[in-house]
């Protein structure tokens, strides 16, 4: 879940960055190829609206900021929980006696997912 939220980030970087290079790009066209011609305002237009997209775009990512730190808490969290738990059983079968029956293979893989995606278990 982290790396699906890093990849998210480096594509808002990279869009980011493109739009620059564009923004650059459009106004570099503008004055060297048509300094006084008609297209000159519609190219001004463009690039107004660009700069509000790269607006909304900054805004995203400061709303998207949080929900990251959140989610990083969140799943800390979850992980401590669920090994505290784990831990639990564990002293409860030794001070009963009692033994589990071993897991089914699909509790064998719900708990390999588990730790592919929650390393810290």
């Amino acid at each position: 879940m982290e790396a699906e939220v890093d990849k998210l980030e480096l594509m808002f970087q990279k869009a980011d960055s493109d739009l620059d290079y564009i923004q650059y790009r459009l106004e570099y066209e503008i004055k060297t190829n048509h300094p006084d011609s008609a297209r000159e305002k519609n190219a001004v237009a463009i690039l107004k609206e660009l700069s509000a997209i790269k607006s909304r775009y900054q805004a995203l990512c400061a709303r998207f900021k949080p929900l990251s730190v959140e989610q990083t808490e969140s799943k800390s969290r979850i992980c401590a929980t669920l090994s505290k738990t784990m831990t639990m059983i564990q002293e409860l079968q030794k001070h009963t006696d009692l033994e589990l029956t071993p897991l089914t293979e699909e509790e064998k893989a719900v708990t390999e997912q588990l730790k592919s995606h929650m390393p810290d278990l």
